[in-house]
């Protein structure tokens, strides 16, 4: 499968690659720094290398050092894994980027034909600095002696980089007026079948007209999620996700990660969009639009007995393997066999008699979809193996020639069976994985073109039908200065299912579906593609804005007992102002007031700091002078890691009618503390408020206005627990009430836990009766549901590697 590396090991240093005892060469001069290169790396004693994974010498294309990386024993999985790696990814500027378009081979030392090779292309950034095939070839078949991919211990690997650019500029959309699909990891496969399905409009038309509904859910809903993804590629400016439709079906991110078969995920959709269709409006279309009929029969030869029985399909599957083209493949299909000798046909009252068995054709659908059985399995070497071979398929498709030679007795012979080919699916690799696109001409017209997951280009007819026949190609010699002969290499890279349109029906099937799509089909999708764009000009201009995320006590309020029970509160939950990065803290605090109602002047705001004990609380309220500064400087002087955001706690004081009133003024002896009020016979922990205390003041000071907080009695004795940390373990330990704040070592920010004092000789028995003990509980509760969690995976996990 076609991802990432996702081992994030830092390179090895240069004595690594010099203990692989390896040589490579490159063709063409490193000093001219050719736009390609083709470089070969021969490693020795492969069998018996002791390290996880290995690298290249550097080699320099477009500018910048470039090297393969292999895991000799597969990266987490059984096949040898492959990448193209950035050799310098550490010290790479800011921003750099660099589009590249390349293969990765592993050269067969006895039959070349046989050797591997796979073809991918990549944006690479200083986050995704390797590109390549996790699963490359089963190591299977790379060490076993007789296969001829190592020879004396030694296995050849190549990379050809045939572009290197700064960044690919082009607009699909702009340049084709159509756009891509998102490749989710493993689903080019299925971005090249629905590209071809939307591009037959008739088909999209019937997707259009299936009944859903406003309160459908795409995630839940396989035809509103088509229905959504089709919209989406019509009037789309970018690339579109398939997600939802990925859901729907059930899938998780592990299935998206697998290659699967195109005609079973084909099969798969049909079926749950005609259940979908049963008694609507549109039941039976898709049959109308695909099906077709063929009848099978056994006629016998001496005496006057004929079975016959009738098949719908799909799709047909034609051989490659012994063909050259698709009209041998329909010879072959419907090629008489002699049921003759041991293989006598029993013919009911006339016994066993030699008979003729074969296939013909009852009628072919409008729009004909054919499979090439470009995979078999090899019984001589016990795989399945790819068939490579050149086969070669028409512009236009005649399955009347030869006076209807593929037609039964009983077709309908004024119907003219001349087809039109729609468009080419592509596979570019070996029989266990590689990478799927389309060659589609969506009205028939001359003009091709190439739909490659998000990338969309126009294409002659040669790329499309002349260059995706297969069969071999020569490369040129890696040193052309000897007189060494080209290199035949086996093309992986050809059309693997052609789908056609009945000449006669393409007036029908390539129609305008400009007005058949549901009123509210339409609001609902235009309102997500407005959402999508502001996302994206959002996600474009972030570099101009900061985010503030602003915690009030009434956010306090809401979480602390519910959301969350330590620390204070969840940022992900608070209200967040987007804020252009040159605009002054003050403008801010306006914008503030009219969010809120809270005049400016009233308004108090605390930097939060991440303390060395995992926990995060206010740390320091802001200076006059910060305020003046602008947001993105401001971002800066609380120091973390995303700079896209500045997170505030707001203090504001009310007054006895519950209006903003100026904050009190505070010196350094002042420190804000934060109070939770636990009840052990509910097991229920609530925020109460927040106070301004000396810090050589006691806590028994204080002990009326926390009953006042907490509605109780104002002489209730009450106990008081400082909340420290919660990772690894939990601290939560009893205040002393008789000494000062400072003494108890409180701070800004700081928590303060309390509860009324147990009563001594009370029958009332808690499970948890004091704050400590709560906090247990929660954290007991919070690890085995992640336990819980980590089982579910864990089993997942195990399924995977097996």
């Amino acid at each position: 499968m076609l991802v990432p590396n996702t081992d994030l090991l830092e390179g090895p240093q240069p004595m690594e690659v010099a203990q692989a005892g390896t040589a490579s060469t490159v063709e063409a001069q490193v000093v001219d720094d050719p736009p390609s290169v083709r470089f070969t790396w021969t490693i020795d004693n492969f069998s018996r290398l002791n390290t996880n994974k290995l690298y290249s010498d550097v080699f320099f294309v477009g500018g910048y050092k470039w090297r393969i990386l292999v895991f000799p024993k597969g990266n987490n999985v059984d096949h040898l894994s492959m990448y193209l790696v950035v050799a310098d990814s550490t010290n790479l500027p800011y921003g750099w980027s660099r589009y590249a378009q390349f293969s990765l081979s592993v050269f067969n030392q006895i039959h070349n034909k046989y050797s591997m090779r796979k073809e991918t292309q990549h944006q690479f950034n200083a986050r995704e600095s390797d590109w390549g095939f996790t699963s490359f070839m089963p190591l299977g078949e790379l060490y076993d002696p007789d296969r001829g991919y190592l020879v004396n211990d030694t296995c050849i690997v190549e990379a050809a980089i045939r572009r290197v650019v700064d960044y690919w500029p082009h607009d699909s959309k702009k340049e084709t007026g159509f756009v891509g699909l998102k490749n989710q990891g493993a689903t080019s496969y299925m971005n090249s079948l629905l590209q071809t399905l939307y591009h037959i409009p008739y088909f999209r038309k019937i997707v259009y007209h299936m009944p859903t509904t406003k309160n459908d859910m795409p995630t839940g809903n396989s035809p509103l999620a088509l229905q959504s993804l089709f919209y989406k590629l019509q009037y789309s400016d970018t690339s579109v996700a398939t997600k939802e439709l990925t859901k729907s079906f059930g899938w998780d991110k592990y299935d998206s990660f697998m290659q699967n078969d195109v005609q079973e995920l084909y099969r798969v959709l049909s079926k749950k969009l005609e259940d979908k269709m049963k008694g609507t409006v549109v039941e039976g279309t898709i049959q109308q639009l695909f099906e077709g009929h063929r009848m099978n029969y056994i006629e016998c030869i001496n005496v006057d007995y004929k079975s016959t029985r009738k098949e719908s399909f799909y799709d047909l599957q034609l051989d490659v393997k012994g063909c050259r083209d698709v009209y041998a493949s329909f010879d072959k299909y419907v090629e008489v066999e002699r049921l003759e000798g041991d293989d006598k046909y029993h013919a009911e009252q006339y016994g066993l008699q030699d008979a003729r068995k074969g296939v013909l054709f009852i009628d072919f659908p409008p729009v004909l979809q054919l499979q090439l059985k470009r995979f078999e399995y090899d019984f001589m070497g016990d795989t399945m193996v790819k068939i490579n071979d050149r086969y070669e398929f028409p512009l236009e498709l005649d399955l009347d020639r030869e006076n209807g030679k593929y037609l039964s007795p009983d077709a309908d012979k004024n119907v003219r069976n001349l087809y039109i080919l729609h468009s080419v699916l592509v596979h570019s690799g070996g029989v266990h994985g590689g990478h799927y696109y389309a060659y589609i001409r969506p009205t028939l017209s001359d003009q091709w073109f190439k739909f490659d997951d998000e990338q969309v280009t126009k294409e002659d007819v040669k790329r499309a039908l002349e260059e995706q026949y297969g069969g071999e190609e020569e490369l040129p010699p890696a040193n052309p200065g000897f007189n060494n002969s080209p290199f035949k290499f086996s093309k992986c890279t050809n059309a693997y299912m052609l789908v056609y349109i009945r000449e006669s029906d393409k007036e029908k099937i390539i129609c305008n579906v400009e007005e058949d799509i549901a009123e509210h089909l339409r609001i609902r999708l235009k309102k997500e593609q407005e959402e999508k764009e502001q996302e994206r000009k959002e996600k474009v201009e972030a570099h101009l804005y900061t985010i503030i995320k602003v915690a009030r006590n009434e956010d306090l309020l809401e979480q602390i007992g519910r959301d969350i029970y330590f620390d204070l509160v969840d940022h992900d939950k608070v209200h967040s102002f987007r804020v252009q990065k040159q605009i002054s803290f003050n403008l801010f605090k306006e914008e503030v007031a009219k969010e809120w109602g809270i005049p400016v002047q009233f308004q108090r705001f605390w930097l939060w700091a991440k303390r060395q004990n995992h926990t995060y609380r206010p740390n320091r309220p802001l200076t006059p002078q910060e305020e003046a500064q602008p947001v993105g400087q401001l971002r800066e002087v609380s120091k973390k890691a995303n700079n896209a955001e500045l997170k505030l706690f707001l203090e504001v004081e009310l007054g006895q009618d519950l209006q903003p009133v100026p904050p009190p003024e505070r010196t350094k002896k002042d420190i804000l503390l934060f109070f939770k009020l636990y009840d052990p016979s509910k097991e229920e922990l609530r925020y109460v408020g927040r106070l301004f205390v000396k810090g050589s003041g006691k806590p028994v000071k204080i002990l009326p206005k926390l009953n006042e907080m907490a509605g109780f009695s104002a002489d209730e004795e009450i106990e008081l627990y400082e909340e420290i940390k919660f990772e690894p373990f939990i601290m939560c330990e009893c205040i002393n009430k008789m000494v000062t704040f400072r003494s108890n070592q409180l701070e800004d920010g700081d928590i303060i836990c309390f509860q009324k004092s147990p009563q001594v000789g009370s029958s009332d028995q808690c499970r948890y009766p004091d704050v400590p003990s709560f906090f247990g509980y929660v954290r007991n509760r919070q690890e085995a549901n992640v336990c819980s969690m980590s089982v579910e995976l864990g089993y997942s996990h195990v399924w995977l590697i097996i």
